[in-house]
């Protein structure tokens, strides 16, 4: 079990990781390859202090190897689900369980867009990982909505627990499901409820019956990453400790909102590694 899991890896990451080992704690860093970041495709930073003229990808590199020099963990994973287990935390890399006493999420800015009614009945028929949830619609009717070709592994292994799986890509090509999934082409559009559970999914002009939604999108809204999380609009709430309202949870960088500065983001991620090495101290 870790003392940190830090969500994400650009700049408010990295500065948390090499703080949180100042702190003499162990860490591990979540997130996608470096060149995923934003600041990775900038031609030059010029604002940076004591940096001047490096471009992105040499100025990540430069954090990304302080990091490692202060031994922190990374693991290349995309995070579908985090979930609260008392007094630590259950992360969902992969399908690769792993345990933290804190979090930090740096996960960057939200770029999920959503649909109408998505966010309304999210645990009471949405999902966001297959694997954690597939088993309560054995035998029953789900659509996935898959924004990148790693929906398509969701798919087929709902294809082997329930009824009818419909698949709805939002990118081409389509090239590894199984022939019992059904593919759909189209926009969602919004998804269809009555009281408490999903009845379906509008796509274009079509209205799909189903008994549950699983979205695999290229990057999951933070609410539903953390169930309970509070935010505003698509920033995460933080307070000047970086703490969130869920106990042990912190946030840092442009996750939590403008100005979206490099600067910004460094300094929150100190921020929120000094207040989660404070918060295990406290609760040993």
């Amino acid at each position: 079990m870790f003392d940190i899991a830090i969500i994400g890896s650009g700049p408010a990451a990295l500065s948390a990781a090499v703080n949180a080992r100042q702190r003499n704690k162990s860490v591990c860093v979540f997130g996608r390859s470096l060149d995923s970041s934003l600041l990775f495709a900038a031609e030059k930073v010029d604002n940076y202090l004591g940096m001047p003229d490096l471009s992105g990808e040499e100025m990540l590199n430069q954090f990304y190897a302080h990091a490692v020099k202060r031994g922190v963990e990374f693991k290349e994973s995309r995070i579908s689900q985090i979930m609260p287990m008392g007094d630590r935390f259950m992360i969902n890399a992969d399908n690769e369980f792993f345990e933290a006493k804190t979090l930090i999420l740096a996960i960057g800015l939200n770029k999920s867009r959503g649909i109408e009614g998505e966010m309304e009945y999210l645990g009471k028929g949405v999902s966001y990982c297959a694997t954690c949830d597939g088993m309560l619609y054995r035998n029953k009717k789900v659509v996935v909505v898959g924004e990148h070709e790693e929906g398509e592994a969701e798919a087929n292994f709902l294809a082997d627990v329930c009824e009818k799986v419909t698949y709805v890509p939002l990118y081409q090509p389509v090239l590894n499901l199984k022939e019992n999934v059904t593919v759909l082409n189209g926009k969602p559009k919004s998804v269809l409820g009555e009281g408490i559970r999903v009845t379906g999914i509008q796509v274009d002009d079509e209205m799909v019956e189903c008994d549950g939604i699983f979205f695999a999108k290229n990057s999951t809204p933070p609410e539903s990453l953390v169930f309970g999380l509070a935010t505003d609009g698509k920033n995460i709430i933080v307070d000047r400790s970086m703490a969130t309202n869920l106990p042990g949870v912190f946030a840092a960088g442009d996750c939590t909102g403008a100005p979206f500065q490099i600067a910004k983001a460094v300094g929150e991620g100190l921020v929120a590694a000094l207040s989660a090495a404070a918060y295990i101290d406290a609760n040993k």
